[in-house]
Parts: structure tokens; C-alpha cells; sequence
């Protein structure tokens, strides 16, 4: 009972963490969209003289709209102001219960690989978070630094050093933590620059003009260079945060560059859009990120480990019985392995019919990939992986 809780709880944070996630996402490419496409008004009309900067007409749901943006701010202010954070907060709270509930309170089996490093779950619990905080503190200090002036060599700089947080990351915790906290890395930088950035700044501008003074404009240039810098960090989290159904990703060798080369890519398809709003076609942003994804697809192939002959034919009474003694402990109706509350993937090769049917995904993450047993922590041998080999490639039977 306290295992399927446990799971069904993981299920509504993920389905909450998923949903928040949307709206975040979708409200920051709308309003990075939106300000791109704002056409400035008619010199000396009635938009102009009101400080409006840019406006745009739309069409959707049946209806027309008109949304504006002010240079600075209006004169007198509305009642009644829509803030856009709990979007943000929501992600981020939801991700962080997730992260502690699937990787934290299982550390010994999803974050620590002894054959990457010899770790205490504390150890390991702490490099994850000072991972997400000190990757904030170095963003943020590199923004308000001079080199925040220059937008372009900022974010060089922050791509160089959100790839060393992921080469670091992979030589102490196991790949898939390493990407996945990679991932809350840069998601902790996202929600810190709305609650720590954009939204003071908004107040502030807001406090100004109730009390009749005019707003500090650095305050919304400041806010707009966060929220863009959100915008281009979007495609590379959800990368992340699905690439752990996908082991060719983090179970690579240098599993953290393919994750800065996919990262670029993305990147790169986020500005040719980001441009595109602009009115600019520029066609070599696209095609750069599609020769990138195509060389992680093309390094990321699977090449099998030489494994040690046999002795004779692979028997399915030989595959039951490795599988029984190094995968059973999790892959059973009740695991018994540490952290481990369900069979991950609902796969159990307690039976018979249970071994047969998932024989290709066994060969898949025993053979090819070699991410199972987690961080080999029930010691299987190459020559017991090569008897798995024998046994799918001879058809996988029973007898």
C-alpha cells in the first residue's frame, strides 16, 4: 500500500508539474511573440501620445484583439493588473517534489553510479542542490556584471558554463541524475529571475507610479533581458526532462556534451522563431540546429561493448536465473531493492511469459546501453551480459 502511494503520488506531482509547466511555457513564448510583432504606432496619434510603443491587432476564438505596450508605463494606472508568476512558481515547486520524491529519496539506486563515484546519499542529495542554487548565484552574477551589457557574449558565457555544471555533474552522479538535475539547474535559474527579478521590478515600477512618480525603465529592461533569457532556456529543459526515456542520451560517454551539442541546437531553433516574430527569415539558424541534432543522433548510435564468448548455446533457464539474481530485486511485484517502490516501467521477469515478452528491452538496457542493473549495483558480469546477448539473438525462447 505505501509503495502504490507513493507511485500514485508521483503520478499527480508529474501531471501537475507537466500542467504548470505548459502554461509557463506557453505564456513565455506568447509574450515573446507578442513583443516582437508590436508594429509602433502613427507618429502623433492618439497611441503615441498615450506612450504607447508598439501595438498589434489579432484574430483568435472568434474575436478581435488589440493588446499594446507602453514605452515605460501609462499615466494613470489601471485597477486591476494581470501578473504572470504562479505559472513559474507552480513549475518549479512541483518539479523540485518530484525531484526529491523520484531522485533525492532514492539516491542510493537514481543518483549514485560507484562506478562514476563512491557516494553517501547525503553527498549525493547535496551536489544536486548545490547544483540548482550555485548555478543561480553565478547566472545572477554574471548578468548584473558588466558583461550583462553585452547580450551575445552573455550568453556565450552562460552556455560555457552550464557545460561544465554538466561535465562536472557527470563525473560525480550517475547520467541520468547528472541531466536531470542539469535540468533543475536551469529551471532554479528560470524561476529565480521571475520571483528575483521581473516580478520586484514590476512592483517597483507599479509602487512608482501609485505614488506619482515615473518608473525606472531599467527596471523593465532588466525584466525583459531575464524573460528572454527564459525564453531560449525552454527547449533545452524539455530536452532534459523527457531525455530519461531515452538512455542513448545520458548513458553516453560524454553524455554531458551530447547534452550541450542537442542544447545548442535547440537554441538555435528558438532564436530562428524568436527572429522569425521579428519579420527577419533567417533559414541558417534552423539548418545549424538540425546539423547539430543530426550529429547527437549519429554520436549517440549504440556501439556494443565486445563481450567474451561462450561456452556453449545461451539457454533460457540461463537467463532466468542472472536476471532472477541481478535484475529481480526490482523488477518484481514488491522490489526489495533500496528506493525502489514499483518495478521501474512496470517491467516484472519474475515469470516466464514476463521474460519473453520484455526480451528486447532487456537486450536494449543490459546489452546495448548497459544502464541496467542502476549503476551495476548488483554486480552483473560481461560474460552474464553475453548470455543475454546469445539468448535474444538466438530468437529469445523458452526451450
Amino acid at each position: 500500500m505505501d509503495a502504490h502511494f507513493v507511485e500514485f503520488l508521483s503520478l499527480l506531482i508529474r501531471w501537475l508539474h507537466v500542467i504548470a509547466g505548459i502554461a509557463w511555457i506557453g505564456a513565455s513564448f506568447y509574450f515573446i511573440w507578442l513583443d516582437d510583432s508590436l508594429d509602433p504606432p502613427p507618429p502623433n496619434s492618439d497611441a503615441a501620445k498615450k506612450g504607447i510603443a508598439g501595438e498589434l491587432w489579432a484574430l483568435h476564438g472568434g474575436g478581435f484583439y488589440n493588446p499594446q505596450k507602453y514605452a515605460v508605463a501609462p499615466t494613470v494606472l489601471p485597477e486591476k493588473l494581470h501578473w504572470f508568476k504562479w505559472e513559474a512558481y507552480m513549475t518549479w515547486l512541483s518539479g523540485t517534489a518530484l525531484l526529491v520524491l523520484v531522485y533525492w529519496l532514492r539516491a542510493q539506486s537514481m543518483m549514485i553510479d560507484p562506478t562514476v563515484a563512491a557516494l553517501t546519499t547525503w553527498q549525493a542529495v547535496g551536489i544536486g542542490l548545490g547544483s540548482m542554487i550555485g548555478s543561480w548565484l553565478v547566472y545572477d552574477a554574471l548578468c548584473r556584471s558588466p558583461l550583462g551589457k553585452n547580450d551575445a557574449l552573455l550568453g556565450v558565457v552562460v552556455f560555457v558554463f552550464m557545460t561544465g555544471l554538466a561535465w562536472g555533474l557527470s563525473r560525480t552522479l550517475g547520467g541520468r541524475a547528472a541531466f536531470i538535475h542539469v535540468g533543475t539547474s536551469v529551471g532554479t535559474i528560470m524561476v529565480a529571475n521571475v520571483a528575483m527579478v521581473i516580478i520586484p521590478g514590476q512592483r517597483r515600477m507599479v509602487a512608482a507610479l501609485r505614488a506619482g512618480r515615473t518608473p525606472d525603465p531599467r527596471d523593465g529592461k532588466r525584466g525583459k533581458q531575464r524573460s528572454v533569457h527564459n525564453n531560449y532556456f525552454t527547449l533545452p529543459v524539455v530536452f532534459i526532462m523527457i531525455s530519461n526515456h531515452y538512455a542513448s542520451t545520458y548513458s553516453h560517454p560524454h553524455a554531458w556534451a551530447v547534452l550541450a551539442v542537442f542544447s545548442l541546437g535547440a537554441v538555435s531553433f528558438r532564436h530562428f522563431f524568436n527572429r522569425r516574430h521579428k519579420g527577419v527569415l533567417e533559414w541558417r539558424y534552423p539548418i545549424f540546429g538540425g546539423v547539430l541534432l543530426g550529429i547527437v543522433g549519429w554520436w549517440t548510435t549504440p556501439h556494443l561493448t565486445p563481450l567474451p564468448k561462450l561456452n556453449g548455446p545461451a539457454t533460457f533457464d540461463q537467463v532466468r536465473a542472472i536476471l532472477g539474481q541481478r535484475c529481480v530485486t526490482c523488477h518484481s511485484p514488491s522490489p526489495t531493492f533500496a528506493g525502489i517502490t514499483a518495478p521501474p516501467a512496470g517491467v516484472v521477469l519474475i515469470t516466464s511469459d514476463g521474460i519473453v515478452q520484455n526480451a528486447q528491452r532487456i537486450y536494449q538496457v543490459v546489452v546495448v546501453t548497459r544502464i541496467m542493473p542502476l549503476g551495476n549495483a548488483t554486480q552483473i558480469t560481461d560474460y552474464e551480459r553475453a548470455v543475454v546477448a546469445a539468448w535474444v539473438a538466438d530468437g529469445a525462447k523458452i526451450k
